[in-house]
């Protein structure tokens, strides 16, 4: 059974390493060999070039991700009704639930579904990173390039080190402290800002609002605490993922708020500020995109009576 899962994972895995370790040495023989970038700058760029495209190819999902926990905030008025019809009732309150999610295409799993994508990937460089501080190659890193990741490096630290494994060394520990404590708080800024600005006040209670809350200090806790045996490298991947997800949720919650959060009262401030000539009413749809109703509540425009000559008005 043991080498049933192995196997499994090993399967899983391999294509992984061929993917992280070809992307590596592609954007290093770029920024080394064209640009003439230092080693230790050029895997940094790397790892960083890394991170952009992963997180673009994942921008369907995070599409996908924002639609669904707006659907999730819109259905808890109903979630609670349910709860307080079935409530003596756990096991109908869970099959009605299910179908609620089910007939709305709502998944209460696909939040975690970046997440849950990226940490194959995010082992897949933590063992290229942990093979090359021994100066052993993987896939398309060769044993050459694995000596030359190893001894690159980053204000005047390596970026196959890390806090664990630094000993005496001040600058790593100082280095990736800091790394740590960004990814630690832009984890919690970015769980912080989907809450605080595009949930309404009906979704800020009941089971789905407490677990947001849970995963509010759980995650950033739980980075911070297994941060510390993480390569410096490592670290930097976290870090600009964390910092590309931020501004993207940013940007979505602010062009594309939920109806009735304080982002969409934000945006309908900013629009009118824009616009100050249009009144009237505006409803929204389930994207958040207004369309404008003053003009279909006018009354119609009063037609004037057609002028008539004297021997007209004698005939009639």
């Amino acid at each position: 059974m043991i080498d049933f899962i192995v196997g499994i994972g090993h399967a899983i895995m391999t294509p992984l390493y061929f993917a992280v370790s070809g992307i590596l040495v592609t954007f290093h023989k770029l920024y080394g060999g064209a640009l003439g970038a230092p080693d230790g700058v050029s895997w940094t760029l790397s790892i960083v070039s890394l991170t952009v495209v992963i997180r673009t190819l994942l921008i369907p999902l995070f599409v996908k991700q924002i639609k669904n926990s707006r659907n999730l905030q819109l259905l808890q008025p109903k979630v609670k009704e349910l709860q307080k019809k079935y409530g003596h009732d756990r096991e109908r309150l869970t099959q009605e639930t299910m179908k609620l999610y089910k007939e709305t295409g709502t998944n209460p799993l696909a939040s975690c579904m970046p997440l849950i994508l990226q940490m194959p990937i995010f082992l897949a460089l933590f063992r290229t990173l942990n093979e090359a501080a021994d100066g052993d190659g993987i896939s398309f890193m060769t044993d050459t390039l694995a000596r030359s990741l190893r001894d690159g490096t980053i204000f005047g630290v390596q970026i196959s080190e890390s806090f664990t494994s630094s000993g005496d060394d001040v600058g790593t520990k100082v280095l990736t402290l800091f790394l740590v404590l960004l990814m630690t708080v832009t984890t919690f800024t970015t769980q912080r800002q989907l809450m605080r600005k595009n949930m309404p006040e009906s979704a800020l209670t009941g089971q789905y609002a407490q677990q947001q809350k849970i995963l509010l200090y759980v995650l950033p806790v739980a980075f911070a605490v297994g941060g510390i045996a993480f390569p410096i490298g490592v670290l930097l991947y976290w870090s600009t993922s964390n910092l590309w997800t931020m501004g993207q949720q940013f940007y979505v919650i602010r062009n594309n708020p939920t109806p009735g959060t304080p982002a969409f009262a934000a945006k309908q401030a900013r629009d009118a500020a824009r616009h100050p000539d249009r009144t009237g009413d505006a409803t929204a749809d389930s994207d958040g995109r207004g369309v404008a109703i003053a003009e279909a509540n006018q009354p119609p425009p009063r037609v004037q009576p057609k002028k008539q000559t004297r021997s007209q008005r004698k005939k009639k």
